[in-house]
């Protein structure tokens, strides 16, 4: 409603001010009258018009009450804050301003006495209602015949009751314009203040009054017009300092009123001295925080009761006030087509929806209800609109209709329900023609607010998010979400919080995949978990998370935002993790993609420093596991999980933070603890991974035999793979065998620490039986690629698979092919690769070919005496192992082979290695049978022969007997006394001596 205008004591004057009113381009004229008279300006553009125009005015005429006066007859409204019917507000503190005004003092103290006024109102096509109506759309629905969507569908909507204000307006009087010498003078005075300075209350009043009788010829006469254009930035400029000089915490003087009255009056006659310009920007935040910041009305009543000051009672004085600043909000939107005018006020007056001090949000949601139910009164909306913050302004108000306060509660509910008639229009307008989302949102609308009262509806906010959900585009969406993330910060009000949670889960839900900029959100969640204490509120937040990372449109972006923070992560993100609530169908996926961001960096070439993401997502995992909110997943992905972390330990073997790609600026508000590793992020989640999937035995092994040391070694890391691989195979063959099928396609990929702990793996699970049904491309054809690959390492693991993988009958033949290569192991320097190379060939021998098996023996042959104990004892085994298998057919081809490995035999079996010399024994009984000889039992005995020297003269004599004529058994005597250890040649030189002797004696 207009403001009142206060009255002054009277001072002589130059020349009588002229009676305020409104001219033509007010879209409702108000007529006050004061104790200084007022101008009425009447257009002559207008006066064409006649009739119609003039109807129009009266219609738009409605009667103010002053402080003593009990408004007129109560206007049937439709009040979402009681559910009953009241009359309408004056404006001021809600929980006052609901009351009827009245001055409480005598005649004297009374700011006026009569006043009419017309309050703002739209065109004659607009029937005034507060309902959906869209009447200056007309041109848009002819244009459009097609289109399904029509106004009876946005009329259409239960429980949005309209209501007329014909019955509400009565008459205008209306004067002429003024004459030229009255306009001369007020603009001669209005330059005199603006070059000197306002002293007294009086000269502001006169001030301001001439300005606003001035702004009425606007219409009309060109003098004001060019006036007013050139000192619009000193008018500005001395509106600034009126307004600064009136105290901040007491209100004793109308000036602040006849300020908010002047912008009105300029406004109604398209002068905008709010807005464009910087000055007058700021001009706007002053004017706003000046009324805004003001002591409650309580505080100021008692502070004048302590301190009276001046001729007015402060608190009629405050409601005319307030009163004025409303109707000055509601000048600016009464034309506003583009919705600018209403994005600028909300600009101001946001920061006041959110003030922590009651009053004070009690005041700026009034003013916003007021704002808004006049809009809806005079929309008559024009493309493009410039208004692109919906979203923030409908959560903001959707969070006040939650607030612990009931007097905003009720202000926001009401400004809620224009907010809603506002936003179908707005949509009608914008949306495609040829779409039909508009018409199945307003089925969607009708549907919800079928099922809730309006009281219902508007006191809760997340049914407020349901429905003005279906009307939000992504853009505004996420306007919401973040305003509402914001009103988590709302520490001295608990149940802000609360609402603030319930508007997002709700809204998350229902919008489902429609929102953008989703790593912002995520962003100011983690940022927001720190101050929300609540564990309800903590629980829809991360629910929210939730929600958001089980959609696979945003899987991916929100696990990469929540991998971007530093680790070990804090307990809110810790919490997070470890609490996440998803439904079974999407925890296999949000698992998988949390692991695909750890593959991804083992595929990469070994770079420099380490992918801080791999870190990070290693962290991850470990939460995940804690939490076990995600059990079903982990058990189906466990071989992936077991393997990835496993490749991730090789990765991070003697790894510092340092040696991890950081992102700038990560770790600035706090020091890594040096305690803190790559390393340990991988262990420790591996271990968890084993006890969340019941693999407690295999966690046990790896406790009692170090396989946690070994595997965080550099050069055994591969021998704490096998241990527990092998622990696995032995105690849950099910798993196991996941695992070496889930290895088959990956052998080959990655860097060579993903193939080598791959591998490690996959050798050790071919002990199964099951390997046996593996296709030899994957097992035999890929172990004989590695055993060609440049890295030691590589051959071992082809030679250990090769040798569990002969065992197997139905893969022995594969192998048999490769022997001509295995056979070459034989002389490799490495005593594993021959080792290891012995025990396959041993395992073939029975089926090679005479030429594989002469070359084995001449090879196995030579590595007797061998300063490797072990290579030594074997390469005898090979040896007896080849004689054995040599057909009979082909006896006499190696029998030259035989005799010579007599003697070496022969002085072996005196070696001081118990078990290479047990070993030669052996070997030699194997050599004399398979040439049909029986040795002399002194050969067996174990003693030294320089003990028993006896023994050693029978040994020579049946070897000479035996070898006369076939070989020169003193020649390899004096060959292998050469180089052979001590005991050896000890026993060769004896041997020989008794050689001599014999060989003189004959």
């Amino acid at each position: 409603m207009p403001p009142v205008r206060p009255s002054t004591p009277k001072e002589p004057e130059p020349m009588p001010l002229p009676r305020r009113g409104r001219g033509s381009r007010l879209a409702g004229s108000r007529v006050a009258s004061t104790s200084l008279p007022r101008a009425t300006a009447h257009s002559p553009r207008h006066a064409g018009r006649g009739t119609p125009w003039l109807s129009h005015a009266q219609r738009l005429t409605r009667r103010r009450h002053s402080s003593e006066q009990v408004p007129p007859g109560p206007e049937q409204q439709a009040d979402f804050r009681s559910g009953k019917w009241l009359q309408e507000r004056a404006g001021g503190d809600a929980r006052d301003s609901r009351q009827t005004l009245r001055a409480g003092m005598g005649s004297r103290h009374r700011i006026c006495s009569r006043e009419e006024i017309v309050i703002p109102c739209a065109s004659d096509t607009d029937s005034g209602s507060v309902d959906l109506q869209m009447s200056n759309l007309e041109d848009i629905k002819k244009g459009s015949s097609s289109l399904e969507l029509t106004d009876s569908d946005i009329l259409d909507i239960p429980e949005l009751p309209q209501e007329s204000l014909t019955d509400t307006f009565q008459c205008v009087t209306h004067q002429g314009p003024l004459g030229q010498a009255i306009v001369e003078s007020l603009i001669q005075s209005i330059q005199e203040f603006l070059n000197g300075e306002l002293k007294s209350e009086l000269e502001k009043l006169k001030f301001l009054r001439s300005l606003s009788s001035l702004s009425r010829t606007l219409p009309y006469d060109e003098t004001t017009e060019s006036f007013i254009r050139n000192h619009i930035a000193d008018i500005v400029h001395k509106l600034n300092i009126l307004v600064e000089e009136e105290p901040l915490h007491s209100l004793f003087s109308p000036v602040r009123q006849e300020v908010f009255v002047t912008v009105a009056d300029f406004s109604y006659q398209d002068v905008r001295l709010l807005l464009g310009s910087d000055d007058r920007a700021d001009l706007f935040s002053l004017i706003t925080r000046s009324i805004i910041t003001l002591p409650s009305v309580t505080t100021l009543t008692q502070m004048q009761e302590v301190m009276p000051f001046g001729s007015y009672n402060s608190e009629s004085l405050y409601r005319q006030t307030f009163q004025a600043f409303s109707e000055m909000l509601q000048s600016l939107v009464i034309k506003d087509p583009h919705l600018e005018n209403l994005d600028t006020i909300f600009k101001h007056m946001e920061p006041w929806l959110q003030s922590l001090k009651d009053h004070e949000r009690e005041r700026a949601a009034a003013s916003m209800a007021q704002v808004l139910k006049c809009l809806s009164r005079n929309l008559s909306l024009k493309l493009p609109l410039q208004f692109q913050r919906l979203g923030h302004l409908v959560a903001l108000m959707a969070l006040l209709c939650g607030d612990p306060l009931k007097e905003v509660a009720e202000e926001a509910a009401e400004g809620t329900h224009y907010l809603l008639h506002i936003t179908l229009r707005m949509k009608y307008i914008t949306h495609d023609k040829k779409n039909r989302s508009l018409k199945e949102a307003m089925k969607k609308c009708r549907e919800l607010l079928e099922l809730y009262s309006i009281q219902q509806f508007y006191s809760c906010p997340f049914k407020i998010a349901q429905v003005f959900e279906v009307f939000l585009n992504s853009n505004e969406l996420c306007q919401f979400v973040m305003t509402t993330l914001d009103g988590l910060k709302n520490l001295k009000h608990p149940c802000t919080q609360q609402s603030a949670g319930e508007l997002l889960i709700t809204l998350v839900k229902s919008a489902e995949s429609r929102f953008e900029k989703v790593p912002e959100i995520m962003g100011v969640i983690c940022a927001q978990l720190s101050v929300i204490s609540q564990p309800r509120v903590r629980r829809q937040i991360i629910n929210t998370v939730s929600l958001f990372i089980s959609r696979p449109k945003y899987t991916d972006t929100v696990i990469s935002h929540l991998l971007c923070h530093p680790v070990p992560y804090d307990r809110h993100l810790a919490e997070l993790w470890r609490t996440l609530e998803v439904e079974l169908p999407s925890t296999t996926w949000i698992l998988w993609r949390l692991l695909r961001k750890l593959q991804k960096c083992h595929n990469l070439p070994t770079q420099e420093k380490m992918a801080y993401v791999a870190v990070a997502a290693t962290d991850a995992l470990y939460e995940v596991f804690v939490g076990n909110r995600l059990r079903e997943a982990t058990f189906r992905l466990f071989p992936q999980l077991l393997m990835t972390l496993l490749i991730q330990i090789h990765h991070s073997i003697g790894l510092t933070m340092s040696d991890v790609a950081i992102p700038s600026g990560l770790y600035t508000d706090q020091e890594m603890s040096s305690e803190v590793t790559p390393l340990c992020f991988a262990i420790q989640a591996t271990k968890t991974l084993l006890l969340r999937t019941f693999c407690w035995q295999e966690f046990n092994i790896m406790e009692k035999n170090k396989g946690w040391a070994l595997l965080e070694g550099k050069d055994c890391h591969l021998q704490g793979v096998s241990l527990l691989a092998n622990a696995l195979l032995e105690r849950n063959h099910f798993l196991a065998h996941k695992v070496m099928y889930l290895l088959v396609p990956l052998l080959n990929r990655g860097n060579d620490k993903h193939k080598l702990t791959s591998a490690g793996f996959f050798v050790e699970l071919l002990q199964s039986p099951v390997a046996r049904r593996l296709p030899s491309i994957y097992s035999v054809a890929r172990l004989k690629d590695w055993l060609l690959h440049g890295n030691k390492l590589f051959k071992v693991l082809a030679l250990r698979g090769l040798h569990y993988l002969v065992r197997h009958q139905e893969t022995r033949e594969d192998i048999k092919s490769l022997s001509p290569c295995i056979l070459d192991f034989l002389r490799e320097t490495d005593e594993k690769i021959v080792l290891l190379t012995i025990q396959i060939l041993l395992q073939l021998v029975r089926t090679m070919d005479f030429t594989t098996l002469t070359a084995m023996m001449r090879t196995s042959f030579s590595l007797f005496g061998d300063v490797r104990p072990d290579v030594h004892r074997l390469s005898m085994t090979l040896f007896g192992a080849s004689v054995k298998s040599v057909k009979y057919t082909d006896k006499k081809r190696v029998e030259s082979q035989v005799l010579g490995s007599l003697v070496p035999l022969l002085l072996y079996s005196q070696d001081e290695n118990d078990a290479v010399a047990e070993e030669s024994r052996r070997v030699l009984t194997i050599c004399a049978q398979f040439l049909k000889w029986k040795l002399p039992q002194e050969v067996y005995c174990k003693d030294p022969w320089y003990i028993n020297p006896s023994d050693v003269g029978i040994i020579c004599k049946f070897f000479g007997k035996k070898c006369k004529g076939k070989i020169n058994i003193l020649a390899q005597t004096l060959m292998f006394s050469k180089n052979a250890k001590l005991p050896i040649r000890r026993a060769a030189v004896l041997f020989g001596s008794y050689q001599v002797t014999r060989i003189t004696v004959s």
